[in-house]
C-alpha cells in the first residue's frame, strides 16, 4: 500500500518523510491540493530502480538483436561453458 501525503508535510515533518523513506524502503507520494505532485526516496532505491530500467532496457536490446537474426546462447549452457572450462 503506497504511503500519500500532502506536500505540506515534506516542510513541516522533513525529518519524519525522511526517516519513513529510509526505514520502509518505499516511496512517499506528494499531493498537492488533493492531486498528486511529487514521489519521493531514498537514493539506494533510486539507484536500484535506474539499474533494473538499465537492465530491463539492455534485456530488451538483446532480444532485438536476437530477433534481428545475432546469434547467441542461453544462459544455461553459458553457464555449463563457464563451469567446464
Amino acid at each position: 500500500m503506497p504511503t500519500i501525503r500532502p506536500i505540506s508535510e515534506l516542510r513541516n515533518n522533513f525529518s519524519q518523510i525522511s526517516e519513513i523513506v529510509h526505514s520502509d524502503d518505499e516511496p512517499i507520494f506528494l499531493t498537492k491540493n488533493g492531486i498528486g505532485d511529487m514521489v519521493v526516496m531514498s537514493i539506494d532505491l533510486y539507484e536500484r530502480q535506474i539499474a533494473q530500467i538499465d537492465l530491463y532496457q539492455k534485456l530488451a536490446e538483446a532480444r532485438q538483436e536476437i530477433a534481428n537474426g545475432a546469434k547467441g546462447r542461453d544462459a544455461g549452457s553459458f553457464i555449463q561453458g563457464l563451469m567446464q572450462a
